[in-house]
């Protein structure tokens, strides 16, 4: 049986114009009362996610920063903040490469570049057409309450040479994960969106084939690898395709949430079972 929906965001969730489908609250609900679980998991931080989820906040989790900050039932149960001194050795190490730029966020949603003032110029000049929903604007300024972050490649055709590079240089320290052409999200060493899914499973006594997970980049892998109904959009990367045991249709064509209404369907139903087998577990 199923008690708990993982879903990732943007390229998942979201449709192509990054907003929530309207029918997504409905869902949540209806499912909510069926005694299942929703648990949104992304690298947005957790007051972003919150408003976005506001008619349905208080009947879901959240997975927050990629994993560094985990909300159940309200309430903060983990929160993971980079060293400061890990965040200074990796805006050092990518001064050597001339496409890397560090980007930090704080609790609020503020970002700062950790760039040399020549660097920071070239590359604001570029930012609002790589990513343009930062709510504040960037700034050259380092914080030490940073909940999440990545490395921009603003040549965009060198991604996983440079993830490679990163992990050999401080794998010890963070963990990379490429999220397209531009981004590679980094997080504390042995976090990640999986590390928090673990944290909702253990607080509900939820194992891994109660639970479906949705995403399509390589910061859903751990999670795919995790549960027992991995499921990967048609839009996804290749690994998370190869990582899921079910391919649906597309954050365009709206595919979690057909997924998710089938699920609330069979619940209504009565289908004790049937809503497992047609799940296709692992």
């Amino acid at each position: 049986m199923i008690r708990l929906i993982a879903s990732d965001m943007d390229g998942t969730l979201l449709d192509e114009r990054s907003k929530v489908p309207p029918e997504t609250f409905e869902l949540i609900d209806g499912l909510y009362e069926q005694g299942v679980r929703f648990c949104v998991s992304s690298g947005r931080p957790y007051q972003f996610l919150a408003d976005v989820f506001a008619p349905v906040a208080d009947r879901m989790d959240f997975v927050c920063s990629n994993g560094c900050h985990t909300v159940i039932e309200g309430k903060t149960v983990d929160r993971e903040l980079f060293s400061y001194q890990d965040v200074m050795a990796l805006a050092r190490l990518c001064e050597d490469f001339d496409n890397l730029h560090v980007i930090v966020r704080d609790v609020d949603d503020h970002a700062f570049l950790l760039d040399p003032p020549v660097k920071a110029l070239h590359y604001t000049r570029t930012l609002a057409e790589l990513w343009n929903d930062f709510p504040t604007p960037v700034t050259p300024l380092p914080t030490t309450n940073n909940l999440t972050g990545f490395v921009a490649d603003d040549r965009g055709q060198n991604v996983m040479d440079s993830a490679y590079v990163l992990t050999l240089e401080m794998g010890d320290r963070f963990t990379f994960s490429p999220t397209d052409n531009y981004s590679i999200d980094f997080m504390p060493h042995d976090v990640n969106k999986g590390t928090a899914i673990q944290v909702v499973m253990d607080h509900y006594g939820i194992s891994p084939d109660e639970v479906v997970a949705y995403g399509d980049s390589m910061n859903d892998y751990d999670i795919l690898r995790l549960v027992g109904y991995p499921t990967a959009m048609s839009n996804a990367l290749y690994a998370p395709k190869q990582a899921a045991r079910r391919v649906i249709e597309s954050n365009r064509e709206h595919g979690v949430q057909k997924d998710m209404r089938r699920l609330l369907e069979e619940l209504w139903a009565g289908g004790d079972g049937s809503a497992t087998m047609r799940f296709g577990a692992r």
